[in-house]
């Protein structure tokens, strides 16, 4: 073993030359995560973090798997407080759990009821709970509004970020036109169909669709400021085989005006900089290889972002003031998760840690760190394996380094 294992296994991080522990914030009996990295996991203020926990590892969720909803305080020794369960979760994106943004005590969740996917909306001032007849994907950042994906077509065409339990009746359809993309009003818990498979499909692509191409979308995000949202629209023909091809896509609010923001087939984790600008992993001619490229919108404008330094596909986000990037990698060849920063004044890439990912953490019940920042940017959080301990939660202060 050597000594980036050994200090990995230690949990700890080189914070300017000085060791620094990683915070456990959850502990066996069960497992806990949180999910992606696009989420609101710390509360406005701070103090309180969201997780999940499961009793089992290393397989598909079946239909009757349920897992339990907690909130960590983080004034309190890191006390667990379990508020909710639910059976419509994933191993990549969890429930959806996440805080509500424009709200200081509620949060939200998928859950299954009957043959039926809801969003549970859970108040921590007075352990009230709204069920909501529809799930949720993201959420405006007024917080008025949610889109969401046909979950039963996701768990059917991309294992690890739909929820089992309801059969996806477009199952033999490869482009349907009665289901898509929705609009959520969370108030009454009304639903529209905003973006039709068959819409997004009809929109010229760079060359044909592969023979038996089957649609469907996924990773959704509003703006900013609310005024458009991204979508990726993938499918798998007889081209792709196991894998598929990805266009991104950008809306306005109300599904319309929508613009392709990359069409060349290769779009993978992204996140906005601000309401007109996109960082995204992917591949363009004007790099002619895969790199991070921060995109401007309904523009053909394009730069390529740390092409030396930020070289591997990561869950990327932009602290508070978009000074800095905040970016993980998938394990190296000696099992090793990166965690790092990128300044991009002056294109300096940061390590925060270096922690193992076990073997057996792979394929749709991998876990990836997925850092999520809190809301002043100081401290992160991530899913981590690197003790043994199965998927756990943790807590690093970088605020020495921002």
């Amino acid at each position: 073993m050597n000594r980036r294992h050994i200090i990995s296994l230690l949990a700890t991080v080189a914070l300017k030359g000085e060791p620094t522990p990683i915070r456990r914030l959850t502990n066996q009996p069960g497992f806990h995560w949180f999910g992606y990295y696009d989420k609101l996991q710390f509360d406005p203020s701070g103090r309180f973090i969201l997780g999940q926990q499961v009793s089992f590892e290393h397989r598909s969720p079946t239909a009757e798997d349920e897992i339990r909803i907690g909130i960590i305080d983080t004034q309190e020794k890191d006390r667990w407080r379990e508020i909710g369960r639910t059976r419509a979760w994933n191993w990549q994106q969890g429930s959806m759990l996440q805080w509500l943004p424009n709200s200081k005590t509620k949060l939200m969740w998928n859950d299954r009821v009957g043959n039926q996917f809801v969003c549970r909306v859970y108040d921590i001032a007075n352990s009230k709970t709204q069920t909501i007849p529809a799930p949720v994907y993201n959420l405006s950042p007024d917080g008025k509004y949610g889109i969401a994906p046909d979950f039963r077509r996701l768990n059917d065409c991309r294992p690890g970020y739909g929820y089992a339990g309801i059969a996806d009746p477009n199952a033999n359809n490869l482009v349907p036109d009665d289901a898509g993309l929705w609009r959520i009003d969370m108030k009454s818990g009304k639903q529209k169909l905003l973006i039709p498979f068959s819409t997004a499909v009809a929109i010229p692509n760079r060359e044909p669709y592969s023979k038996g191409a089957k649609h469907w979308f996924n990773h959704l995000l509003f703006s900013p400021n609310g005024e458009r949202f991204i979508f990726l629209h993938r499918w798998r023909g007889d081209k792709e085989g196991k894998s598929f091809s990805t266009r991104m896509f950008t809306a306005n609010k109300d599904g319309q005006d929508l613009y392709n923001l990359d069409p060349y087939g290769k779009t993978s984790h992204f996140i906005w900089r601000d309401p007109q600008s996109v960082l995204a992993w992917a591949w363009h001619p004007i790099e002619g290889r895969d790199r991070f490229f921060l995109y401007q919108d309904k523009s053909e404008k394009v730069e390529v972002v740390g092409p030396d330094v930020m070289t591997v596909n990561g869950h990327c986000a932009y602290l508070p003031g978009n000074r800095w990037i905040l970016n993980d990698t998938y394990p190296d060849k000696d099992r090793l998760q990166h965690l790092y920063l990128y300044e991009v004044s002056s294109g300096k890439r940061v390590p925060i840690a270096d922690l193992l990912s076990p073997a057996e953490y792979a394929g749709e019940w991998r876990t990836d760190l997925h850092p999520r920042f809190s809301p002043d940017g100081k401290k992160v959080c991530i899913d981590s394996t690197h003790e043994r301990l199965g998927r756990q939660l943790y807590l690093l202060d970088i605020g020495a380094l921002v």
